[in-house]
């Protein structure tokens, strides 16, 4: 529908402020009409008194009838010298109803009357008072009928109407081509572009080319094409990651199995009489244990989305306990002491298996930078309850993060804090937090250490199983 579009509203709003400027321009033009009727009639009465004046004889009454009618009045009064004289008369069909004096009446006033007699459908008689022409005397008056004047300002105003309304169309049709022309049709160009290259944004060659000569219009083309460009070039980057992510699955599902078994060798090996066998095991195991949990985290990030968390109550300071248990370091490393700060009796409801990774990956990040310096470090585990749920710290007395890591920190393969770091961990962390309607958040990081601090909702939509 021709309303529902740009052009077609502007073209009924042009028409409507033009009939209405048009409409507004009416009630003046038709107050400028009567009041030049009106002059016209003393003008005509004028002419007839003068034609009058030049002789001393009577006329006759056919002859000033004609005069009246000619004039379109009842009578003529002229004063001159001081004499106010009754020049021509006939008979008054009735009452003077008003008196209006053009020397010197406002013209609002003149509008008013104007409106009074369009909307008065009766026939009046009036007194119309004026200057006489030429210096033709002081003041002609006459009297006359609204009928014959009412007739003619609506005939005007018609006309006028008729004139205002052609030119209301001409001008809007005007300035709907011009409109359409410099507006629309970029408009519709640009939708086109749009609606072309949605159906293939990886395709470049549908990128649009700015060319609008309208300084708005250019202005909006170029920031499409960057977009469009910046939107292109993501994609293709994403399809090769997607590509990338799968085969880096496949091989480290194809790892993971390789190293599970190297894992069940490396346990044999520690019951091993041999000195130089019983000091190597550790070390051989933690390193196959690093390997497996990296390519247990990569093929967890390389799945669609994590599966939604199944929540559960349990006390927190159990599963601390079994995170330091695992993160503890081999004895001949560097000297790390855990510190737990929680209450025995802290029951939170989350899912124990997902905030143990996340708990673990942080533990984990912290142990290793501590373990990075070669000197003995600490890291505290902390959590308490406030009234909007549950809130558990991770703290450590290691160098800090580096600056690019703090740039991308929870962004994965760009925001990992060591050298050798895939920068999934606390991507996933992040991630798993988020599913339980929480937020994982750096408060600090420093030459002093680094604390990260999570927060856990109370109430979150999710069916919940005891245990």
């Amino acid at each position: 529908m021709a309303i529902n579009t740009l052009s077609g509203r502007f073209l009924i709003l042009t028409t409507m402020f033009v009939v209405l400027a048009e409409v507004l321009i009416l009630l003046p033009g038709i107050a400028n009409f009567r009041e030049d009727y009106l002059q016209t009639r003393l003008e005509r009465a004028q002419i007839a008194s003068l034609a009058l004046l030049t002789t001393d004889q009577m006329i006759e009454p056919d002859l000033e009838e004609e005069l009246l009618a000619n004039a379109g009045v009842f009578n003529v009064v002229l004063r001159r010298n001081a004499i106010r004289q009754l020049v021509l008369s006939s008979p008054i069909p009735q009452q003077v109803a008003a008196t209006y004096d053009l020397r010197e009446t406002p013209y609002w006033q003149l509008m008013r009357d104007a409106l009074a007699v369009m909307v008065d459908p009766s026939n009046h008689v009036i007194r119309v008072i004026g200057d006489p022409v030429q210096k033709g005397g002081l003041v002609i008056e006459v009297t006359m009928e609204t009928g014959p004047m009412r007739i003619a300002m609506f005939e005007y105003g018609l006309r006028l109407l008729t004139l205002s309304a052609a030119l209301s169309v001409v001008t809007a049709f005007l300035l709907f081509a011009l409109v359409r022309q410099l507006m629309v049709e970029p408009i519709k160009r640009v939708v086109a572009h749009m609606a072309a290259y949605a159906e293939a944004p990886e395709d470049a060659r549908r990128i649009i080319a700015p060319e609008a000569r309208i300084v708005e219009l250019r202005v909006a083309e170029d920031a499409l094409a960057s977009m469009q460009r910046q939107l292109t070039s993501a994609l293709k980057q994403k399809e090769r990651l997607a590509q990338l992510g799968q085969a880096v699955a496949k091989i480290s599902h194809d790892l993971r199995n390789i190293l599970t078994t190297a894992q069940l060798f490396a346990d044999r090996m520690e019951d091993s009489d041999d000195p130089g066998v019983q000091r190597a095991a550790p070390k051989l195991m933690n390193s196959i244990g690093r390997a497996v949990n990296l390519c247990e985290t990569t093929l967890a990030f390389g799945r669609a989305e994590e599966p939604p968390p199944t929540l559960s109550r349990f006390m927190l300071s159990g599963l601390v306990g079994e995170v330091v248990e695992g993160e503890q370091p081999p004895a001949d490393a560097a000297q790390i002491d855990f510190v737990t700060d929680i209450a025995p009796n802290l029951v939170i409801r989350a899912d124990r298996e997902q905030l143990y990774r996340v708990i673990s990956n942080l533990v984990r990040n912290a142990r290793q930078a501590i373990e990075a310096t070669g000197k003995p470090g600490t890291i505290e585990i902390g959590a308490g309850e406030e009234p909007e749920g549950w809130w558990i710290r991770v703290q450590d007395t290691g160098p800090g993060l580096p600056e690019r890591a703090r740039e991308h920190l929870f962004q994965p393969f760009s925001g990992g804090t060591r050298k050798g770091g895939t920068g999934l961990g606390l991507a996933i962390s992040a991630e798993l937090v988020r599913g339980h309607g929480g937020r994982l958040e750096l408060v600090r990081t420093d030459a002093d250490g680094t604390e990260f601090k999570l927060h856990l909702p109370r109430e979150f939509d999710l069916p919940e199983r005891t245990s």
